[in-house]
């Protein structure tokens, strides 16, 4: 990966405010964000607008790549699944708004399992993606934010049976590791699904006791390989962003600029690009 593409998701610094996050994100070496909607409607209920949200990207020269709000209901009743219709194409046009194009969202999980889960999953969503269509917005399964989806290889059938690119997948190496997920699912096939990436580490604890959100640490401080991981993700021609995504109390704790910097800087090896 190169020093270009990557990016840094502002759930990692969530106890901090938005201003003083992309301040410190671009302080940092970051020159591109994406945001949880949370944290930037806890902005906007301080008396902004959304335009001083594009401001304050432009001011600090970052990117926003895009975020991620709720899952796509694709069991629930007619009018839920409706009703989570208008707040995905709400959260798409919140996106666009702000530059971004990459929506992580999660799935429901049915309270029986149909015939075929997979077609059913994949219709519904290529239905919510064209709704969305005029967004520019792609919605990326997060396999493991899910009852049901739970394996890089369900995420991307249901992404290649919805019959459109704007449904793909996000990787995450920590759902890689907690979920039945191998090695050898990172076939060309499959990366061919993968339009988002989420960069962390994990503690070392058998995968079966780990938290794949609280045990997350910086690369390099885990047991991941990461550069074997993320490299057959680049042989597989993946050219998209690398967003470091972690849920660490100990980063939480500390100020956002030196949790920006520590971030930062535990990327810098996995990138090509590093002494130019």
């Amino acid at each position: 990966m190169k020093r270009s593409q990557l990016a840094i998701n502002s759930v990692s610094t969530i106890r901090a405010g938005l201003a003083e996050s992309l301040a410190a994100y671009r302080a940092a070496g970051f020159c591109n964000v994406e945001f949880p909607l949370r944290h930037v409607r806890e902005y906007l209920a301080q008396g902004h607008a959304l335009a001083d949200v594009r401001r304050l990207l432009e001011c600090h020269e970052m990117h926003c790549i895009g975020g991620f709000d709720t899952i796509v209901e694709c069991f629930s009743s007619p009018a839920q699944r409706a009703r989570n219709q208008a707040r995905i194409l709400e959260a798409a046009q919140f996106l666009a708004e702000l530059g971004g194009s990459r929506m992580v969202v999660g799935t429901d999980g049915p309270s029986e399992l149909p015939a075929d889960p997979v077609g059913e999953m994949a219709a519904a969503f290529g239905a919510v993606a064209a709704s969305i269509e005029h967004t520019g917005v792609t919605l990326c399964i997060e396999f493991n934010w899910s009852p049901l989806v739970k394996s890089l290889r369900m995420a991307a059938d249901i992404a290649r049976r919805a019959g459109t690119d704007r449904v793909g997948v996000v990787f995450d190496p920590a759902h890689y590791y907690c979920t039945p997920t191998k090695f050898a699912e990172l076939s060309a096939e499959n990366v061919a699904t993968i339009r988002h990436v989420h960069v962390d580490d994990m503690r070392d604890k058998p995968p079966e006791l780990s938290n794949c959100n609280s045990d997350r640490v910086l690369p390099g401080e885990g047991i991941l390989d990461l550069p074997a991981i993320l490299g057959q993700i680049e042989r597989h021609g993946y050219e998209g962003a690398f967003s470091i995504e972690l849920f660490n109390e100990d980063l939480w704790a500390m100020p956002v600029e030196e949790a920006a910097q520590r971030m930062y800087q535990s990327l810098l090896p996995l990138c090509e690009d590093t002494a130019s």
